[in-house]
């Protein structure tokens, strides 16, 4: 297995990049090869730094960036060389079994369309976001970003991805399925999750348990919860910040360090032809390495065929 890392993507490349990957190799076997994408001369300087024999990389060179700050489909389109877009042109050779960047959201999706292109059938692919439940193990949600409006099929399609994705990946046996509401009854919340509702509660795509509310996002009440990126994004901006705010008054709890973004490390682009990791874009070391560690299992999982399967 070959995993591809744009190593000047996020705020703090390439030192916290290399760091990470430097971490990831340290326990992975040999099977798996990194291939760093990015500007070489960096690359092999840093390696130095650390007393790594830069040999255990193979590195692919490119030293344009796409900004965090820049249209993603103009960007990709006029930074060839960019290292996401060097990137995916190695996923889309087959030189590479997965790609993972910490870098411009927007030009991902942009590159995941462009190139490996969405699954049949999916109608619009989506990313995730995991929330530590009280009890134990945690929620996923989707969308969380990538689409800010979405009609009732395409929410109805991200309980299959979510469902595919927690029963591959996080080896969740028949997880339940969640709708964001305001509201537990089936007439509560807008046309858009009424119409979802209806769509959801007859489904032999997936185990429906009903509406859920903001109140129950950190509880036992279902392991994927379903809503638009508009919605997904300001929970998971809100729960980033409570976890600021507490660890900035210096609140020592077990649960509460369970928010640390680092643990997670990344999120799979879902429904799309192949493998492709999104990080977060303050990511450190550790989440650059706990990233790297999630791709290799969505690739063993093979997740991408068993949504084509499913569709």
């Amino acid at each position: 297995m070959k995993i591809g890392i744009d190593i000047l993507g996020g705020d703090y490349a390439p030192e916290a990049t290399l760091s990470g990957a430097i971490l990831a190799h340290g326990v992975l076997p040999a099977s798996i090869s990194l291939v760093l994408i990015g500007d070489e001369q960096q690359i092999r300087a840093a390696c130095q730094q650390h007393n790594f024999d830069p040999a255990q990389f193979e590195i692919v060179h490119a030293t344009e960036v796409i900004g965090m700050g820049e249209h993603p489909v103009k960007a990709f389109s006029q930074k060839p060389n960019s290292t996401i877009s060097t990137g995916f042109r190695l996923l889309k050779e087959g030189k590479i079994d997965a790609f993972a960047s910490c870098g411009n959201t927007g030009a991902m999706l942009v590159g995941s369309m462009y190139t490996v292109k969405s699954i049949p059938g999916v109608i619009r692919p989506c990313i995730t976001t995991v929330l530590p439940k009280e009890e134990g193990g945690f929620n996923l949600m989707l969308d969380v970003g990538s689409n800010a409006d979405c009609k009732p099929d395409v929410l109805y399609q991200f309980g299959i991805l979510g469902k595919l994705y927690a029963e591959h990946v996080f080896k969740i046996e028949n997880p339940k399925v969640g709708l964001l509401n305001i509201g537990e009854e089936a007439e509560k919340g807008n046309l858009v999750t009424q119409a979802t509702h209806t769509l959801m509660k007859d489904s032999r795509d997936f185990n429906f348990v009903g509406n859920v509310e903001g109140r129950d996002i950190f509880s036992d009440k279902a392991d994927v919860i379903v809503c638009e990126g508009f919605t997904g994004n300001v929970v998971l901006k809100a729960a980033e910040a409570f976890y600021t705010v507490f660890k900035r008054r210096q609140i020592k709890d077990a649960y509460l360090d369970r928010f640390n973004y680092e643990i997670y490390g990344g999120t799979p682009i879902l429904g799309i032809n192949s493998t492709v990791m999104i990080g977060h874009g303050i990511s450190s070391p550790e989440a650059i390495k706990n990233m790297i560690l999630l791709t290799r299992d969505v690739v063993n999982a093979r997740l991408p065929e068993k949504i084509k399967q499913a569709f």
